[in-house]
This record gives structure tokens, C-alpha cells and sequence, in this order.
């Protein structure tokens, strides 16, 4: 799959740790493109605690792989793992949910391309700097977010329609 900018964008990992890190940011999208916020200009106070919770969630994760040992598996690495289905963004009334989104998909699609890719477990230690700078980065948006919220912007909203209510029952 080609990206915006022409890079090839993975499709499959080797890394059981990257998989799980993918699926994590796939349905931390969804949380952010079905939130109450994303259909207009002010993020709820409510969705903007789920996203940090979410990105704590993340983070935590991130750690706990970090501090696991590097595993030898000579039997079962490289073994190729389709990376899970990528949710599809629509265009979002919420420009603070949108740079947010945007920031997340920057980390998934990092890592997903990254060396830490190709090995069976962890990550490389200049991946993991990345994935937490970007989670930093994000985090530091939230704060503007509840710093610059809310904004009056009567000529220019709605803009665009309605993301819909999150997945129902199975």
C-alpha cells in the first residue's frame, strides 16, 4: 500500500509486540473518530480524559515491552503477520481531534515501518524514543486543547458531517 508521500506502507510485520502496538492505535482511532467531540469544534473535557487515558494505556504498554528481554526464537522468527486492517478516516469537524488523529496514525505507521518491524518480540531502542516522542507530542496537544477550547466559530461550523455513533453490539 503507497502512503500519501509515496512510501510503502507495511502491510505485515514480524514483530508480535509491533502487531500488538498497531491493533492498540487502530482502535485508539476509532475511540477518536466515533468520540461526542469529533462532530464539533470544542473537545468535550470528558473525550479529552479517555485520550489521556488512552495514551497512558499506550505508553504503559510500550514500557512493559521495552522491559521485557530481547527472546531468541530461531524456530519461529521471522514469521510474517498481517498487520490488522487500518481504520478508515474521514474528515473531522474537530481540528484538535484531527491533528491528534493525525499524530497517532504518524506513530502507528512509524513503527509499522520500522526495524523493530523485523524482529520476532521488543523494540529497538531508537523506535521505542520515537513511539514515546510522539506520544509526548500528543500529549502536549491535549494540553493546548484544554488550554485554547472552546472556540467560537459561527461563519465556518458545521463544515463537515457527522462521524456517527460508535460500534453497536456484536
Amino acid at each position: 500500500m503507497v502512503g500519501e508521500v509515496g512510501k510503502t506502507l507495511a502491510v505485515t510485520t514480524y514483530n508480535t509486540d509491533v502487531h500488538s502496538i498497531s491493533r492498540r492505535y487502530n482502535r485508539l482511532l476509532v475511540e477518536f473518530l466515533k468520540s461526542q467531540s469529533s462532530g464539533v469544534s470544542q473537545t468535550m473535557p470528558f473525550d479529552l480524559v479517555r485520550a489521556r487515558t488512552y495514551l497512558a494505556s499506550i505508553r504503559r504498554y510500550l514500557d512493559y515491552i521495552i522491559g521485557e528481554p530481547l527472546l531468541d526464537c530461531p524456530e519461529t522468527g521471522p514469521t510474517e503477520i498481517p498487520l490488522p486492517p487500518k481504520p478508515v478516516i474521514q474528515n473531522l469537524e474537530n481540528d484538535s481531534l484531527w491533528d491528534i488523529i493525525n499524530l497517532v496514525i504518524i506513530a502507528r505507521d512509524e513503527l509499522e515501518n520500522s526495524q523493530s518491524a523485523r524482529l520476532p518480540t521488543n523494540l529497538v531502542r531508537f523506535d521505542y524514543m520515537r513511539q514515546t516522542a510522539v506520544l509526548q507530542k500528543i500529549s502536549n496537544l491535549i494540553d493546548y486543547v484544554e488550554a485554547a477550547e472552546p472556540l467560537d466559530l459561527p461563519e465556518s461550523t458545521p463544515m463537515q458531517l457527522v462521524t456517527g455513533p460508535g460500534q453497536r453490539g456484536v
